[in-house]
């Protein structure tokens, strides 16, 4: 290790932000596979969901395969729940910021499965503009293609932990954009495709157990844009991702709500997935000795996860009978678990809903006017 490196790396090590990750996080997760622990062994009702394969009806004779969507896909969990659908019978459309590493992943899939279906879309969830033109891009292409009109499986997947505070086009905090906003905004132009398919379809979000470290929030434009984070001194950046992943899970409480009251067939159902703690490359901007560390001391404790097994909790979202809504698996084995107890409050869950909605529709407009 180089001088530079290490002082930078005792730099990191004074930052309160990273005695937040390491002390609160691994408590979070401790707490959360206790609860289940809880819940497995000495619950009344432990639900426990098992594992559906997709069905295609007679009447959707044109989807050969169900159609996935997966975010974030170029590597770590997104590739590795990417090759299990795939391995399955999903036709595959990956979603991702690197055309390099999306073409990689591509080849990679079909060098191991021969019959494998997979497209790739470059897009970058912090930006409104490219959401909306993967959107159109991925409309064309599936007539381009004679495949229906519409998806089958949603996975919003892709998330960020950054160390700094950096600014989108869109004058939004680059982390929040990624993790929350982009998610929300891919969702809502995505929902009508999901509510044309024959089949029932699903949204998966995947979210984080660092949710349970967020005491307390209070929801405004400049919460979720992230702006209000420029005006201080040093960026909570864990605070942040919290917010990020509490937002998310919210989303898909309120989601399955509204979906709930439109959708009498629930036709259409929204799930979140936690995986736990994997070992992916999500920690890249922290110092390299302090991330092998952290992984060290996880490992040790029982709690770090190759991709390849931390997937099995999305797996069990993706694959959850189609009436279960609303849900939150973690732990894999088809075990859900109740999130935080602020996850479930419904005022803030209809104040995020609306300045969320206020956002897309503001973004809708700046797109229409300048086409």
């Amino acid at each position: 290790m180089g001088i530079k490196e290490l002082k930078g790396a005792l730099m990191f090590v004074c930052n309160g932000e990273f005695w937040r990750m390491g002390v609160i996080w691994t408590i979070s997760l401790i707490r959360s596979y206790f609860n289940l622990f809880l819940q497995t062994h000495f619950a009344r009702k432990s639900k426990l969901y098992d594992r559906s394969p997709p069905s295609v009806s007679s009447a959707s004779a044109s989807i050969r395969k169900p159609l996935c969507i997966i975010t974030g896909a170029t590597s770590g969990l997104g590739a590795a729940v990417s090759y299990a659908l795939a391995k399955e019978g999903y036709y595959i459309v990956l979603a991702g910021r690197s055309l390099d590493s999306l073409s990689k992943i591509v080849s990679e899939i079909q060098e191991q499965i021969d019959d494998a279906f997979v497209k790739a879309f470059q897009v970058d969830l912090s930006s409104y503009k490219s959401i909306l033109s993967f959107k159109l891009s991925l409309q064309q292409w599936l007539l381009d293609s004679d495949l229906h009109c519409s998806i089958q499986l949603l996975i919003n997947n892709a998330g960020i932990l950054a160390t700094s505070y950096r600014i989108t086009a869109e004058q939004c905090d680059k982390m929040m954009s990624t993790n929350y906003i982009g998610p929300f905004c891919l969702t809502k132009l995505l929902l009508p495709l999901l509510e044309q398919s024959h089949i029932p379809s699903r949204v998966v979000n995947v979210t984080s157990f660092t949710h349970r470290s967020v005491s307390s929030m209070e929801v405004t434009g400049e919460t979720i844009s992230g702006q209000c984070f420029s005006k201080l001194s040093s960026y909570p950046f864990a605070h942040v991702y919290e917010y990020s992943k509490l937002c998310l899970l919210l989303f898909t409480y309120e989601l399955h709500r509204q979906v709930g009251l439109v959708e009498k067939s629930h036709s259409v159902s929204v799930i979140a997935a936690d995986p736990g703690v994997v070992k992916t490359n999500i920690m890249r901007e922290i110092p390299s000795c302090l991330s092998c560390l952290a992984y060290y001391v996880l490992k040790l404790l029982g709690l770090l996860q190759s991709p390849e097994v931390g997937i099995d909790s999305i797996l069990d979202a993706v694959h959850a009978p189609p009436e279960t809504s609303g849900v939150y698996f973690f732990g894999g084995n088809g075990r859900t678990l109740r999130s935080s107890r602020l996850s479930y409050n419904s005022k803030l869950t209809k104040d995020l809903w609306d300045a969320s909605s206020q956002i897309f529709l503001e973004r809708q407009l700046a797109s229409q006017d300048t086409t």
